[in-house]
């Protein structure tokens, strides 16, 4: 992907975090509550006492979610002003989660979420369609997680959704995730092969996967994706 792009991206995160948070409060949006949530928690399974990484965490309204069923949780955004508003909005949770500022295209700030304890789990709202580079992501998670952990996954369906008629080559394009919201953003177009590529090359096998869409269409929005370190 186009490394120009990656600094804009962070700048029109900036700019939107504080709409995003007002908008997607503390149980996020129908989207989010009856598309991507039921199947996440599914494949995530989330137990008392998990250990789980919350990559691209936006306001942590699902951090929270995981903090009130028992898990441990570490949260990144690479948005400092979300991260502010992620405490701040989760205030209540800061004995079960902790907050980082982290880039998830830089593998020696992801190594840097290091813990004694290794995760078991990690998991992933429609964030990976906004990483520019998600190589050092798959990497860390590799020596972040436990053996056999898991990585749970949603992002849009690039079969399906796209601004661009393009589907085999990776390119960016600018687009905007809540009608209204103060700067449009880059998303980041992978087709499926080149994700589960980037799983398969990073000693990931893939044991979950469900396709859903928004009310009712036949052509899916969403992939959700568990795999796992081998």
């Amino acid at each position: 992907m186009k490394k120009q792009t990656h600094e804009k991206s962070i700048q029109a995160w900036e700019a939107n975090a504080e709409f995003w948070d007002n908008y997607m409060g503390d149980e996020s949006n129908q989207f989010h509550r009856e598309v991507v949530r039921p199947r996440i928690n599914e494949l995530l399974d989330i137990k008392d006492g998990d250990f789980i990484l919350d990559v691209a965490c936006g306001n942590g309204n699902y951090s929270a979610y995981m903090a009130e069923r028992k898990a441990n949780v570490v949260a990144f955004d690479y948005s400092k002003k979300m991260i502010e508003l992620a405490k701040k909005r989760q205030e209540r949770f800061l004995d079960k989660i902790e907050f980082y500022v982290i880039d998830a295209t830089s593998k020696t700030e992801l190594l840097s979420l290091k813990k004694v304890r290794c995760y078991n789990k990690a998991v992933s709202l429609m964030a990976i369609m906004d990483i520019s580079n998600i190589i050092p992501l798959f990497q860390s998670l590799n020596e972040l997680l436990e053996e056999n952990g898991i990585f749970v996954f949603a992002t849009q369906h690039p079969c399906f959704v796209t601004l661009t008629d393009k589907y085999l080559s990776a390119h960016s394009y600018l687009g905007e995730a809540i009608l209204g919201q103060p700067q449009l953003h880059n998303y980041y177009h992978r087709s499926l092969q080149d994700i589960f590529h980037v799983c398969f090359m990073h000693g990931f096998v893939i044991d979950g996967f469900y396709e859903e869409n928004f009310k009712h269409k036949e052509k899916p929005d969403i992939i959700i994706v568990r795999v796992r370190k081998q």
